[in-house]
């Protein structure tokens, strides 16, 4: 990284690399997984658990499309940090949310907020712990989740082995599909609408397969399927090989948006906000897995060498991009 660079040339994964290297040299004898290594921060707090802990900072223009009511607002600023929570396989134990807004803000619409923020929270087994307010130019929310993860059981983004099966919950595409909807006045089903304004962190999922010590590694597709398997492949020094049949796409995409197979890939693949989990599985504990939660096989670990692929329905082979959603 350069003086003369912007953030926003420089890139979101980038800029987290770079600005982690700040803190490498800091002595936190309590610190497991430090800053930019996983989904959450991982603290030693016990002889048998580990504290995990995550935030993420949302914005009106950038985050909160105009269809959203402030209760939705509010669930979502809760569930995409209890998302990254799910993916350790940790259970939350509390949230905590500041909140900045213009002065002028109805006080029922930061109810509103603060309403669906507790909603998505009991939804998760834990609550709304505290937070702070201040004056904004523009609606911001930062929220914090905290969860606690037997040591034995805690999953990251690394461990995968080639010969893993790989893994999703759910479905992919929804909430990219959603919002091309909405971006282009394509009338949708509220089933879909709310993939994007009402997601639903995989908490439990994530806690069964952590149970089931099937799991070699997890995180969750916030920011889409490509970009998450790349960041897999990287951290683990392996490639992957997924099979376009096997990606599982909801027929609300194929009935209300588009029936075209490229349109469909490029929403499964390279849109976010889908917040289901990724994972890979030792093939000999694939049952244990699939007897934990609902999931889908879309693919295997390979070699590095191999790169990450997809194969499409007529059997061509082609290389995935390294894209989705980014922040900068």
């Amino acid at each position: 990284m350069t003086k003369s660079q912007k953030v926003s040339e420089l890139g979101e994964r980038s800029l987290i690399n770079a600005l982690s290297r700040s803190f490498k040299n800091s002595k936190n004898p309590d610190l497991f997984i430090g800053p930019g290594e996983d989904d959450c921060a991982v603290l030693d707090i016990s002889e048998t658990e580990y504290l995990v802990v995550t935030t993420d900072m949302l914005h009106r223009k950038t985050d909160f499309p105009l269809q959203m009511t402030p209760w939705q607002i509010g669930w979502m600023s809760s569930a995409v940090n209890f998302s990254d929570v799910a993916s350790t396989g940790a259970r939350p134990i509390g949230f905590l949310s500041s909140l900045g807004m213009s002065p002028d803000t109805d006080v029922s619409f930061v109810e509103e907020i603060c309403k669906g923020m507790a909603d998505c929270a009991k939804m998760c087994g834990t609550s709304v712990i505290g937070g702070d307010i201040d004056t904004h130019d523009e609606l911001t929310i930062n929220g914090t989740a905290l969860g606690k993860v037997k040591k034995s059981q805690l999953l990251t983004r690394r461990g995968a082995q080639v010969g893993d099966k790989v893994c999703v919950t759910g479905f992919a595409g929804s909430a990219g599909a959603a919002l091309h909807a909405l971006f282009n006045g394509i009338d949708v089903p509220d089933s879909l609408l709310n993939t994007l304004f009402e997601p639903y962190p995989r908490i439990a999922e994530g806690q069964k397969l952590a149970e089931s010590g099937a799991v070699t590694c997890m995180m969750d597709t916030s920011d889409g399927l490509a970009l998450s398997l790349h960041d897999l492949a990287d951290l683990n020094g392996v490639g992957f090989s997924i099979y376009e049949e096997s990606i599982p796409v909801h027929d609300d995409i194929r009935n209300h948006v588009t029936d075209d197979p490229d349109e469909l890939l490029n929403f499964a693949m390279y849109t976010g906000g889908d917040f289901e989990l990724l994972f890979t599985v030792s093939p000999g504990m694939l049952e244990e897995a699939q007897s934990a939660c609902y999931l889908t096989v879309i693919g295997d670990v390979v070699e590095q060498v191999v790169g990450t692929n997809i194969t499409r329905g007529d059997g061509v082979n082609l290389s995935i991009n390294r894209k989705g959603y980014l922040q900068l």
